[in-house]
């Protein structure tokens, strides 16, 4: 007696289900990324050298791949985000800084980023990520990342970023890793505009929300 195949046809429906919820999973869901971050983390925590001078620059590298490309097959302005992401966590694990804020109590987030695009990087373009912390104050670290193309060394994209540090503070953190009190280096001019530029534009949108709320009540 021949019977049906009703394990052959569920297996392929199961497998049907799992391919589209595969898909839906990669479109609705940013699963490259929450799959790199952790594996980022643990190849700066378990497999790369302690830096012990925080100022020190460190190097991430990357290459543009397919799904970094925009309509102009070059790696799209969100990218430089997103690699800025793996660089930083990769700095600050190596020198401390997150393992001295989280022995704190603390933990960090990112505030405000300012991103300056001088050359494209092209498909299968190799990079390097340098990364360097430029200094703190009772808020935030601030940091620089340098795209440097590979190919000839041209710094092709500069990031600024402001990293604030909640539940603790910089000074603490970085007191607590040194053992002792450090000053923080004093800030470039170009960042100290940019806080400037920073602040100019909190005080206005808080302008802004008052006088909303004013015309409101009235």
């Amino acid at each position: 007696v021949a019977w049906p195949d009703l394990q052959g046809a569920a297996g392929m429906e199961l497998l049907a289900l799992a391919i589209g919820a595969g898909l839906a999973c990669f479109a609705l869901v940013d699963v490259w990324y929450l799959l790199r971050m952790p594996l980022t983390l643990l190849y700066a925590r378990c497999l790369l050298p302690t830096v012990w001078d925080l100022l020190e620059e460190q190097s991430f590298h990357g290459l543009v791949l397919p799904s970094d490309l925009d309509f102009l097959l070059h790696m799209n302005n969100a990218r430089y985000l997103r690699e800025a992401d793996f660089a930083r966590v990769v700095h600050m694990t190596r020198c401390g800084l997150y393992r001295a804020v989280r022995a704190l109590g603390g933990h960090t987030v990112l505030a405000a980023s300012c991103c300056r695009y001088r050359r494209s990087l092209r498909f299968l373009e190799r990079f390097e990520v340098r990364t360097c912390l430029l200094g703190w104050d009772e808020r935030a670290f601030y940091l620089e990342h340098r795209f440097v193309s590979s190919r000839d060394g041209f710094v092709c994209a500069v990031l600024l970023v402001r990293q604030h540090v909640v539940g603790a503070t910089p000074d603490k953190a970085v007191s607590h890793l040194c053992r002792r009190k450090v000053q923080s280096p004093e800030l470039p001019e170009e960042v100290k505009h940019w806080l400037k530029y920073n602040e100019a534009s909190s005080q206005r949108l808080r302008a802004e929300s008052n006088l909303q709320k004013s015309n409101k009540e009235q």
